[in-house]
């Protein structure tokens, strides 16, 4: 992970409090549940829920993605269209924290992320 010990424990932080705040109640949740996963300098949201032609399996469906630039000490911001390529998300296509990000995910004004 390339980010420093303090910044990964905020950003862990951040969220696993974002997570809690928002996911279904806990009896739906072996049919539909949140989760977030690091990868390098970017931070991926996701629903998890079982495929829906082989229930035995969970698929992990990405809708949101932040990725740190440190050079800027920025934030980009995508989301996923229906053609599977991550997109900047306009009009908020950077963001200074990963708060903001998480805001702008939960506010959603566009329905980019979750529809």
């Amino acid at each position: 992970m390339p980010f420093h010990l303090e910044q990964t424990v905020d950003l862990i932080e951040a969220l696993e409090n974002h997570r809690e705040r928002n996911r279904p109640a806990e009896e739906i949740r072996s049919q539909l549940d949140l989760d977030y996963r690091i990868d390098g300098q970017s931070v991926f949201l996701f629903e998890v829920r079982p495929v829906w032609n082989d229930p035995s399996r969970i698929a992990q469906l990405d809708y949101a993605k932040a990725t740190f630039v440190k050079a800027a000490n920025h934030w980009k911001v995508f989301w996923l269209r229906a053609n599977g390529k991550w997109e900047a998300y306009r009009p908020t296509p950077v963001v200074a924290t990963i708060h903001d990000f998480l805001k702008l995910v939960d506010e959603d004004k566009h329905h980019c992320f979750k529809g």
